[in-house]
């Protein structure tokens, strides 16, 4: 079941944001950046545990952009669809929104292409490079692939 996040959960998609960014697989965050980002996240939940099994966050960059940001999922439940489904559902969010483009910056390139998205030039991302990329400890060498799905 995706849901959004509630605050109470802020520690758990930390958790699980750090042990897929100690893999690699996605950049860290801090506590307090998710706190006060909490309301842009929905989780997956398993059925009968209830536990949150991943987590994505669906930012707003621009009138007609978003951004698809910590698309992480417990380790031991990989593999099972949740990630696509958690991009399926802030697709529909963002759809229903109005955006016209979202977009991602991961390291996951292959799922995302799966679900529709298309490799793009970082460089057309100003909103992005200047709002958060270069507060990233990569910037400028940042090494994640950018894509794209337009509506």
């Amino acid at each position: 079941m995706i849901r959004k996040a509630s605050v109470n959960e802020t520690k758990i998609i930390h958790r699980i944001i750090s042990e897929q960014a100690q893999s690699g697989h996605i950049l860290p965050r801090a506590m307090s950046e998710l706190y006060s980002q909490v309301r842009d996240f929905s989780v997956c939940v398993g059925a009968e545990s209830g536990d949150v099994l991943g987590c994505a966050a669906l930012q707003i960059v621009w009138e007609d952009l978003a951004e698809i940001r910590s698309l992480a999922v417990r380790t031991t439940f990989e593999r099972q669809g949740i990630g696509s489904s958690l991009i399926k559902a802030l697709l529909d969010e963002s759809e229903m929104m109005g955006m016209s483009r979202v977009f991602v910056l991961t390291y996951r390139q292959k799922l995302f292409e799966r679900m529709g998205f298309r490799v793009m030039d970082k460089s057309l991302l100003p909103h992005k490079i200047w709002a958060d990329c270069i507060r990233c400890t990569k910037f400028p060498e940042c090494d994640e692939i950018a894509l794209v799905m337009n509506f």
